[in-house]
């Protein structure tokens, strides 16, 4: 606390200098930077890293998870609407970003393949008989297999960002604690514990604190954010494959 009290003093002292206290905080911050031992600047390169790889991340999820819930939201209208599957299946090519759409191919394959196979064995030339589903809890597992596949792919490079957001502070309190190791040990070069000896060498440990925060933060933000629009995906797609079920059982068994 006392050393975070100094560094504190220190940029009071700082700000209170001249009207272009601002600018004149900028340049020192990357004066600071560029004195900074070479531990210090690997551990803000890899927390710059981080971060990069963060931002892209979160706007690519943003914008195939927005393009997954318009297109889940016409095909359900459609699903809704049509009164057979092969309709149906003739609009998954214009909404494939639908995770609805591989659940729904998934168990209208298994449909066909069953009928196809029912229709072709025990059926005597000139009987007109009802084609039956052999086995509904086969499409069951279908549509189980392909809504963990699609919500697998919706996942996909979320776990970058929970990593990044456990990780990234405590890179940067590295960084911390390697600084004040160095300033102490210029203390004990020196003799001295004056103000200007001690201040640029805790503000200098102090900026990997602060990077690693500014990695850690919008990345924890974002990814509980983006994981509960994953999880409303999940839970409409496994109501949609409980009314795809519905819908068979009601018409092939």
């Amino acid at each position: 606390m006392r050393t975070l009290g100094l560094f504190l003093l220190a940029l009071q002292v700082q700000g209170t200098g001249t009207p272009e206290s601002a600018a004149a905080t900028q340049q020192d911050l990357l004066q600071l930077v560029a004195r900074s031992s070479a531990v210090s600047k690997v551990v803000l390169g890899v927390l710059i890293l981080f971060s990069i790889t963060s931002w892209a991340i979160i706007l690519f999820k943003l914008w195939t998870l927005s393009r997954a819930e318009r297109q889940s939201a016409a095909f359900l209208d459609v699903f809704r609407r049509s009164s057979k599957f092969s309709e149906v299946q003739a609009v998954c090519g214009t909404l494939k970003e639908s995770p609805h759409v591989g659940v729904f191919q998934s168990g209208y394959a298994e449909l066909n393949a069953q009928l196809r196979a029912a229709g072709a064995v025990g059926t005597n030339p000139g009987t007109a008989t009802r084609t039956t589903l052999k086995s509904l809890p086969a499409v069951d597992r279908a549509l189980i297999r392909a809504a963990t596949v699609e919500v697998n792919k919706l996942e996909s490079r979320l776990t970058f960002l929970g990593t990044t957001a456990s990780i990234t502070p405590y890179i940067g309190l590295f960084g911390t604690v390697w600084g004040i190791m160095g300033s102490f040990q210029g203390i004990g070069a020196t003799g001295s514990t004056n103000l200007g000896v001690v201040a640029p060498g805790i503000a200098e440990a102090l900026i990997a604190t602060a990077a690693g925060l500014f990695a850690a933060i919008p990345a924890v933000y974002f990814y509980n954010h983006l994981t509960g629009r994953v999880k409303l995906l999940a839970s409409e797609m496994d109501d949609f494959a409980l009314e795809f079920l519905n819908i068979s059982e009601r018409n092939f068994t």
